[in-house]
């Protein structure tokens, strides 16, 4: 199980639960292992002149510490907990990334949006899977894989320019970070919705469609 000692306040009535207590390197190998998702690691801090750098050594880096260290990362990706035990034994504080595309594509929208959505989801009693919230606000709605050619005619059929909507789907060839992977100073990504027995199985996109675009389109 995942360790969930305290929640923070959201935007609305919906709490994000924090995890704490557990080191990147067994929260990753935990995600290979129980949740059976590709892992990679990504770049990490370092302290420079008494302030956080990303490894990459950029100093504007937009992503610091949470963004893929090198150009084939997609095959440096590994569903084999021994093997993600391995990769974080070299680099223990390289941040945990997950490619889309593969057991589950990611829904991003605003974090405004997502808690509107959130809220509209709980009264439908829709299941759903996890959700991050990320440090540069943005909830990440896992589903299964696919959602990147379903959605545009979703979206279409309901109403909704495409263009007119900051929702993105996250398929083959992207990744996001997962909890507790720090982007910098500006803090960690969260649970919205933590991984728990209950959401082993993710939902379609198309069963969260219809809260998230209707949420994207009063946040405009």
């Amino acid at each position: 199980m995942f360790i969930v000692e305290e929640t923070i306040a959201g935007t609305g009535a919906a709490q994000i639960p924090k995890q704490r207590g557990e080191s990147l390197l067994e929260t990753a190998v935990r995600y290979a292992e129980e949740r059976h998702w590709d892992v990679f690691p990504g770049t990490w801090l370092e302290a420079v002149d008494g302030s956080q750098r990303c490894s990459c050594g950029d100093a504007a880096c937009p992503a610091p510490g949470s963004h893929a260290a090198r150009p084939d990362w997609a095959t440096q990706a590994t569903g084999s907990a021994t093997v993600a035990r391995r990769m974080w034994q070299k680099q223990p504080t390289a941040s945990i990334l997950l490619p889309t595309g593969r057991t589950f594509d990611a829904i991003s929208v605003p974090e405004t949006a997502g808690f509107l959505a959130l809220a509209r989801m709980e009264r439908m009693e829709l299941t759903l899977g996890p959700v991050t919230l990320t440090p540069d606000r943005r909830m990440e709605f896992f589903v299964l894989p696919g959602a990147g050619v379903k959605v545009p005619d979703l979206v279409r059929k309901l109403g909704w320019s495409v263009s007119s909507l900051d929702l993105t789907v996250l398929g083959e060839g992207a990744y996001v970070a997962a909890p507790p992977t720090r982007f910098g100073s500006r803090g960690a990504v969260q649970w919205a919705c933590r991984p728990t027995p209950a959401n082993r199985w993710l939902p379609d996109a198309e069963e969260l469609i219809s809260p998230l675009a209707y949420a994207c389109g009063r946040d405009r």
